[in-house]
C-alpha cells in the first residue's frame, strides 16, 4: 500500500498528506478549489521548514516529501489508482455521504475508504457504498505531523482485515493507533467535547472568567491547553456540530450545547479561524474576550 489519496486540503487534510508523504507514500491531495491546494502545499512547505530548523528532518527529506505530493481538483482522476483514500472534508454528513458515493464508483474495488471524521457514524458513511467491509474511520489529531494518536473506528460492517491493515499502516506513520467502535463521538470527542461544553457553561453562569477557567485546568489538571482555548483551536462551529451529533445520537440532554456556544457561532465567532472566540487573535496576540456578552 503505497498510493494514498487525501480529500480536502484544509488543516487536517494537508497535515495528513504531509505525514504520509514524509514517510515515503505517494500522495494525491484532492480539493475542488485550486487556490486551496496551493495554500496547502505552501503550508506543508512551511511546516517542513520548521522540522528542518528543529533538526528532525533534513533539506533532502523536505524535498522528497514535497515530491511525493501531487495535487488534483478532479476526484475521479485523483483516486483512480490509489490503495487508500482518507477523506478529510468539512464535518458535514451530507457532504461526506456524497463523497463516499463517488469514491465507491471511482476508486479501485479493493481500495480502502477511510474518513477522518471526528464524530460522524462510520456505519452511516459506509451505508452509501457497496464495500462496507472496506470503510473505516481514521481520526487523526491536530497537528497531524506532531500528534501520535490515531483513532481507528470500526463501522458495523468493517472487516478484521481492513482494521488490521489500517492499524499497521498507522504504525508505519509513527503513530499510536487505538481501535474503537462506532458510537457517537467515538472515544476522544465523547469525553473531550462535553468537558469543553461544561467549561463554556461555567463561563456562561459567571462562575469564573475565560483565563481563570483555563488556568484552573492547566495548573490543576495538568492540561497543556485550557478547554476554552482548545475550543477556539478546534473551531467553535466544529465543537457545536459534534455536540449536536452526540445529542442526536444518544438522545440525552446532557449533551445539549451551551446557549453561549450557540450564540457565538451564530455571531460568526468561531475561534482561531475567524480571529475571535473566547480569545481575540488579532495581530497574532491572544487576549481573552468578554464572551459573556453573547449570552
Amino acid at each position: 500500500m503505497k498510493n494514498i489519496a487525501v480529500i480536502g486540503s484544509g488543516t487536517m487534510g494537508n497535515g495528513i498528506a504531509h505525514t504520509f508523504a514524509q514517510f515515503g507514500f505517494q500522495v494525491n491531495l484532492i480539493d475542488i478549489n485550486a487556490e486551496a491546494l496551493e495554500r496547502a502545499i505552501t503550508t506543508i512547505s512551511k511546516n517542513l521548514d520548521r522540522q528542518v530548523t528543529k533538526g528532525t528532518i533534513t533539506e533532502a527529506d523536505k524535498s522528497a516529501t514535497l515530491n511525493n505530493i501531487l495535487s488534483f481538483t478532479d476526484l475521479q482522476t485523483g483516486v483512480a489508482n490509489v490503495d487508500l483514500v482518507v477523506e478529510a472534508a468539512t464535518e458535514n454528513l451530507d457532504l461526506k455521504l456524497k463523497i463516499f458515493k463517488e469514491l465507491d464508483a471511482f476508486a479501485k474495488p479493493n481500495a480502502i475508504l477511510a474518513s477522518n471524521t471526528s464524530s460522524i457514524s462510520i456505519t452511516k458513511i459506509a451505508s452509501v457504498t457497496g464495500r462496507g467491509d472496506k470503510v473505516i474511520g481514521m481520526h487523526f489529531m491536530n497537528p497531524v505531523p506532531v500528534m501520535k494518536l490515531v483513532e481507528v473506528i470500526r463501522g458495523y460492517a468493517t472487516s478484521n482485515e481492513t482494521t488490521e491493515i489500517v492499524m499497521e499502516l498507522s504504525k508505519k506513520l509513527g503513530k499510536a493507533p487505538v481501535e474503537v467502535n462506532d458510537y457517537p463521538g467515538f472515544v476522544a470527542n465523547r469525553i473531550l467535547i462535553p468537558m469543553i461544553n461544561e467549561a463554556i457553561y461555567t463561563l456562561y453562569e459567571n462562575v469564573a472568567g475565560v483565563e481563570e477557567i483555563d488556568t484552573v485546568m492547566k495548573l490543576g489538571m495538568a492540561h497543556p491547553m485550557g478547554p476554552l482555548q482548545l475550543a477556539d483551536f478546534i473551531g467553535l462551529d466544529v465543537c457545536l456540530a459534534i455536540l449536536r451529533v452526540l445529542q442526536d445520537g444518544f438522545g440525552n440532554p446532557k449533551y445539549a450545547p451551551c446557549p453561549l456556544l450557540v450564540n457565538m457561532v451564530t455571531a460568526g465567532n468561531k475561534g482561531v479561524k475567524s480571529g475571535e472566540g473566547f480569545y481575540n487573535y488579532a495581530n497574532g496576540v491572544k487576549e481573552a474576550t468578554v464572551a459573556a456578552k453573547f449570552s
